[in-house]
């Protein structure tokens, strides 16, 4: 009997298995739209040194050590003159001073299409179709054929197989 009973153990025995099986195939084609991104640039100024005298200013607005400001007109900088001169004559001595000037302030609304006048400009043309196309055979083949500027073609095929 012990030699019949795995013989037995496997004819007694069901198996349940559930099989499922999908294949998934897609195209997207895109074609971009007009952008345009403008960043004005504001109005920067900065002065440093050491063993320097400075001046600024006339007559009765005369300063001495001082560095001034910017004059502000329509969101654009102006720096102020600075006299510096050497504090001690032989001594080591540094001086510097930057400037970095703001875009203008527009005076009215942007028309649509155009570019402000401003420093850092970005601009994408309007994408156009032209031979953009994309078709994936019945034997999983992906051909995708390149549209005129600002397009993408993407194609895609998904192979599932679940087994419970």
């Amino acid at each position: 009997m012990k030699k019949f009973l795995p013989i037995l153990l496997l004819l007694s025995t069901p198996v349940y298995a559930d099989l499922s099986h999908s294949i998934t195939s897609s195209t997207k084609l895109t074609v971009g739209g007009a952008t345009t991104s403008a960043d004005r640039i504001g109005s920067s100024y900065s002065v440093s040194g050491t063993g320097v005298d400075t001046t600024h200013g006339t007559g009765d607005s005369l300063v001495t050590n001082g560095v001034g400001a910017l004059a502000i007109s329509s969101g654009v900088g102006t720096p102020p003159d600075i006299d510096a001169s050497q504090d001690v004559p032989g001594n080591s001595f540094s001086f510097s001073q930057s400037f970095i000037q703001a875009d203008a302030i527009a005076g009215s609304a942007i028309t649509t299409g155009e570019s402000p006048n401003f420093s850092d400009v970005t601009s994408i043309a309007g994408g156009t179709a032209g031979s953009l196309a994309g078709t994936i055979s019945s034997a999983g083949a992906i051909t995708l054929t390149a549209g005129g500027h600002n397009t993408e073609a993407l194609g895609q095929i998904t192979s599932t197989l679940i087994v419970d």
